[in-house]
């Protein structure tokens, strides 16, 4: 008789009718081996308990439900990495809507609450029914995206707004940061939420409003004034200017020897200011620098406070909020994802003791194209921001999903602080890698599969598993897809060349809205 042989993983036991990860006995030479069948499929795989998600179909077996736990998914934090074309996108959104609905669509947890970071603009269509949009760019039904500046890390935003300025000028600025928040306090100390906070406990971090064009307009004129006599008591001012309008002051020219006007300001900072008014005068960062109703004007007077930018973003009704970053300049992505996640993580930081916390309400973190700002070699706010967010999150209700094409360009620290996987198809050998030193030993050999799993099928493994398997996610209904499918090359380059109106591309491009005319 020919002998055949067959390499197989120990995984678990099946006793009776409960199946248990880990071996008590191990079998002996020339013990018999059977094919699995699906009943005992269904003994290894399903899972009674509570808290269980179903994600999909076994591969082997369409009629075999794959389930994860829910609670060890959220709070364990987990990656989904494929290369293009494997059917990443389509993933995500699937395994979104069976984290909150059930098969009829129905909201199965109306208290969950996920945040997906969507670099490209890609989910509306997916997920639009149980989603809120919010959009630098917004269309029909999407909210404006707004940042408040005065949330952002001042050493992070001194950067932005006035370029590389030596360490004296930037404490110099920060400094006055931090004069204008606690003038805010005072002017507002009326108001009772205001009234509450201790000025002992401000700092420049604290995220309380202040206007920008106040102070540029105020370093404007420190950097440039000069004095009507010696002891620097009245400025020779020629025009005070306009700070609403960024129209800084203008003074008298110093005159030479020991006469008046005499100088004042050292103009070190001319350059800077000048970057500074630039910014402010950028629409493309209107978002951020004039982020409308939380805007203070000169006065220190404010419309909405941040609680009320909370609420927008997660006090609403559906489970899934998506902030839209596709209208942000790449080269300001840290910044802006890093001031985001800030916002999120200091939410989750001092409110864990509130109705409002996530210790009350978990948040997951859906973390699009993660290798661009988490790379090894980069250390920017967004990547600080994640890194403490995956040591330290769980214990403040806030879990993240790390969504990349290029998991070897992940930084290991971020990627090993995940305890379950869900890996689509990967050609790359270095991105295979990657997953297997991360994943645990015993799935290495599923790991060889990689580069033949078709579109949207995947290895699911770690703590929210109860064993590793190859699942293929559900497939999402008509019309429920992210904007992420490939063209039809064949199909599109075969219609009759209909007249091209590359002016609407210009205006398109020029107002920063890809929606400007739509097909």
């Amino acid at each position: 008789m020919k002998r055949r042989w067959i390499k197989v993983e120990l995984v678990g036991e099946l006793i009776g009718e409960e199946f248990e990860r880990g071996i008590g006995q191990f079998p002996s030479i020339n013990d018999e081996a059977h094919i699995v069948t699906d009943t005992d499929l269904k003994l290894i795989y399903g899972n009674k308990n509570s808290g269980q998600i179903v994600i999909g179909k076994l591969s082997s077996s369409d009629s075999i439900d794959v389930s994860v736990d829910l609670e060890k998914l959220v709070t364990r934090h987990s990656a989904v990495l494929g290369s293009t074309g494997s059917g990443k996108s389509t993933s995500v959104s699937s395994l979104l809507r069976s984290i909150v609905c059930d098969e009829e669509g129905n909201v199965i947890y109306p208290s969950s609450r996920i945040v997906l970071i969507d670099i490209h603009g890609e989910y509306s269509s997916a997920l639009g029914d149980i989603a809120k949009t919010f959009s630098t760019s917004p269309r029909a039904e999407e909210e404006k995206l707004l940042i408040p500046y005065w949330c952002v890390s001042p050493d992070s935003l001194v950067d932005f707004l006035c370029g590389q300025v030596n360490d004296k000028s930037k404490n110099s600025i920060i400094d006055r940061i931090h004069q204008e928040k606690i003038k805010f306090i005072k002017k507002n100390s009326n108001i009772a939420k205001f009234k509450k906070i201790d000025l002992n406990r401000v700092t420049s971090h604290t995220p309380i409003p202040f206007s920008l064009k106040k102070l540029w307009h105020d370093l404007s004129f420190d950097d440039a004034v000069t004095w009507s006599e010696k002891e620097k008591k009245t400025p020779s001012i020629a025009d005070e200017g306009d700070p609403d309008k960024l129209i800084a002051a203008q003074f008298n020219p110093p005159a030479s020897g020991s006469t008046a006007p005499y100088k004042g300001g050292e103009g070190i900072l001319k350059r800077s200011l000048d970057l500074f008014r630039a910014r402010l005068l950028d629409h493309q960062y209107s978002f951020l620098l004039t982020p409308d109703k939380w805007e203070p004007n000169l006065e220190n007077e404010i419309e909405s406070d941040l609680d009320e930018l909370l609420n927008s973003w997660l006090g609403h009704e559906k489970p899934v909020t998506i902030l839209d970053l596709s209208g942000i300049p790449s080269t300001r992505l840290d910044l802006l994802l890093g001031s985001l996640l800030d916002i999120l993580f200091e939410a989750a930081l001092w409110g864990r003791r509130l109705k409002e916390g996530m210790k009350n309400r978990p948040l997951l973190l859906v973390l699009e194209e993660a290798h661009r700002y988490l790379s090894s070699d980069s250390s920017g706010l967004a990547k600080n921001m994640v890194r403490r967010i995956a040591k330290e999150g769980r214990k403040f209700g806030l879990g993240t999903m790390l969504v990349s094409q290029r998991p070897s360009e992940i930084d290991e620290t971020i990627l090993s602080q995940c305890g379950t996987f869900f890996a689509l198809r990967i050609n790359n050998q270095t991105d295979r890698s990657r997953v297997k030193s991360a994943m645990s030993e015993s799935v290495s050999g599923m790991i060889d599969s990689l580069p033949v799993l078709r579109t949207g099928e995947a290895i699911v493994a770690g703590e929210s598993a109860k064993l590793p398997m190859r699942c293929r996610f559900k497939v999402p209904s008509r019309g429920r897809y992210p904007d992420s499918i490939d063209p039809k090359v064949a199909s599109l380059w075969a219609k009759v060349r209909a007249e091209e109106e590359y002016d609407q591309l210009v205006v398109a491009w020029r107002n920063q809205n890809p929606f400007e005319y739509e097909n």
